[in-house]
């Protein structure tokens, strides 16, 4: 049975852009190593796999929450020109819930961050869609505290 939601793994070509993307959303980079070899070429399914692979973390939650980056090295990774299109197959978008959207929004916008959408009521929850990196999609949700 599963637990908790416990990772979920983007590939960038711009780690510093990502990191602070993801540093403005409350992450913090924990760990920071590469990766190589057999043992992960055997696990990811890569050969000859060389990448960065840097771990953030939502600080002070329970349970613990992370988003990993990947920078390959080797092999060169394969770009998706459908990353926006919220119709094709397979990943669609992440999301993250927060306390106050519209000060979220304000404050990201402040950042430079695009938002794709404008803020929606949908099932008890106020929801936006912003643009993350290499075009990913990531949503932030204010659930109606009324409604718990």
């Amino acid at each position: 049975m599963i637990k908790h939601f416990d990772h979920v793994t983007i590939v960038v070509r711009d780690v510093e852009a990502a990191k602070q993307f993801f540093g403005l959303l409350g992450f913090k980079e924990d760990k920071s190593v590469v990766i190589v070899g057999t043992q992960f070429s055997n696990y990811m399914g890569v050969d000859g796999i060389e990448a960065e692979h840097m771990t953030l973390v939502l600080a002070n939650v329970s349970p613990r929450t992370e988003v990993q980056l990947l920078k390959y090295r080797s092999p060169d990774p394969l770009p998706d020109p459908a990353i926006r299109n919220l119709t094709k197959l397979g990943f669609n978008h992440v999301c993250f819930a927060v306390d106050d959207l519209e000060a979220e929004v304000a404050r990201l916008k402040a950042h430079g961050v695009q938002l794709r959408n404008e803020v929606m009521d949908f099932h008890d929850r106020k929801l936006v869609f912003l643009s993350g990196p290499e075009g990913i999609t990531v949503e932030l949700s204010e659930w109606d505290r009324s409604r718990g």
